[in-house]
């Protein structure tokens, strides 16, 4: 492939993150620097390994993944949602701990929208492309940055919008989990 067709598959891959970070940013607006680059290097991460595991996975487990990869995505993305709703309702704004940090969190958001990329790179055995390691750098770039945008927007809608909007932050990920099994279902 080449860098035009590879950027624009990033591009498109990272948009998930990108709404999820959003959320992120909405759920703590004093996010520092350094916990966003973890949530986004966490991302990044998973969208540029993924692609690599599944072109060394090849054809033979793509039919099994194929067939319940949007299941899992919308299960792990309405379940985080759902959480974040229900702690936006229930918890006093002044008692609130946000639990973005937290490396069980991070990793169920960073594989929840990575699963398209183990896809991508079935595509890429299926294709005989050989340059998956260059493909995935790009990926996991590309989505680096839409995260970083992502928490930054977040964090300066949230902030303006006060503490309740953790529950918006929630809605976006059911609706992105709804997203993924919508497309994949029609």
């Amino acid at each position: 492939m080449d860098l035009v067709t590879v950027l624009i598959l990033a591009t498109g891959l990272s948009m998930d993150s990108f709404a999820v970070s959003i959320s992120c940013g909405l759920a703590e607006q004093k996010v520092s620097f350094v916990h966003a680059v973890k949530i986004a290097f966490a991302f990044a991460f998973f969208q540029g390994v993924l692609p690599i595991a599944g072109w060394f996975m090849g054809t033979g487990i793509k039919s099994y993944v194929e067939n319940i990869d949007h299941w899992i995505a919308f299960i792990l993305l309405a379940y985080l949602g759902g959480k974040m709703i229900y702690e936006g309702i229930t918890m006093p704004t002044d008692k609130k701990e946000s639990d973005i940090y937290s490396f069980r969190h991070i990793m169920t958001l960073s594989i929840a929208t990575s699963i398209d990329a183990l896809v991508v790179g079935f595509s890429y055995a299926l294709a005989e492309t050989q340059k998956i390691f260059g493909g995935a750098v790009i990926i996991g770039g590309v989505t680096f940055f839409f995260s970083m945008l992502g928490i930054r927007i977040g964090k300066d809608v949230g902030g303006k919008f006060g503490s309740k909007v953790e529950m918006v932050g929630g809605l976006i990920l059911i609706g992105i989990g709804f997203k993924i099994l919508l497309e994949h279902l029609t």
